[in-house]
């Protein structure tokens, strides 16, 4: 089995741990695809081995689809998983690790034609759902919790911004990336997932919150990727 595995980082502090780790495989090595940081990794077991390939594409939706097109289109990408903070929008915590079951771009926005909030037309989806396998993966590990994901170009610190969005489109969590990284992996057939640790309430403390945690450049998301690779090594049917 060989297979390709592109990871979307936003910024340096979620990249960095990732790269620490990969500095300690055997077979490694960095390069820049298309202006973007990237680390190279070669995992192997027995017969199988799949490549990994971090790379760090910048905050907010653009950033993230863009990255995702050159890891499909470029490196061959056979699959996507994607790393970061999110703000809680309803029944989760900060320190919460969650893998996202579905995504929506909540910023979305064709009422003005018609249209239903985050709805998009031409027969495009709105709501992408989280690959059953990598999720399964994700839910094998102790504390993470399967959750519906919003995204949209802004930083959240809005309480009535916070309310709309629960009760529109019924998530748990927000961020920057997750829809783009979807709509990409979606048109083009590709599995994804999204872990995600809460780092804010996404209210008026969210910005003191959020710089606390990313600052802390942890390596539990990392390590919770290390995982996953593991059971896609472990894994015979070859997705």
């Amino acid at each position: 089995m060989s297979l390709t595995v592109g990871v979307i980082f936003a910024d340096s502090m979620e990249y960095t741990p990732f790269l620490d780790w990969a500095k300690t495989q055997k077979n490694t090595k960095e390069k820049i695809l298309f202006g973007n940081e990237c680390v190279e990794v070669v995992l192997s077991e027995c017969e199988r081995s799949i490549k990994i390939i971090g790379i760090k594409c910048g905050i907010g939706k653009v950033n993230a689809a863009a990255a995702t097109a050159y890891l499909i289109a470029s490196e061959k990408a056979d699959m996507i998983l994607n790393a970061g903070l999110s703000g809680a929008i309803s029944g989760l915590k900060r320190e919460d690790m969650i893998a996202g079951e579905s995504y929506i771009e909540c910023d979305f926005d064709l009422t003005a034609i018609g249209y239903a909030p985050g709805e998009k037309c031409d027969g495009q989806k709105s709501l992408l759902k989280a690959d059953e396998k990598l999720l399964s993966y994700a839910l094998e590990s102790q504390g993470i919790t399967k959750a519906p994901c919003g995204t949209g170009d802004i930083f959240l610190s809005d309480k009535d911004k916070k309310e709309y969005f629960k009760k529109t489109f019924s998530i748990q969590s927000f961020d920057m990336e997750t829809g783009a990284i979807a709509s990409v992996c979606d048109k083009a057939g590709i599995p994804m997932l999204s872990l995600r640790k809460i780092s804010d309430g996404a209210d008026n403390t969210s910005v003191e919150d959020y710089r606390e945690m990313n600052d802390r450049k942890e390596s539990c998301l990392t390590e919770l990727l290390v995982s996953i690779f593991k059971r896609i090594l472990a894994d015979e049917s070859n997705f």
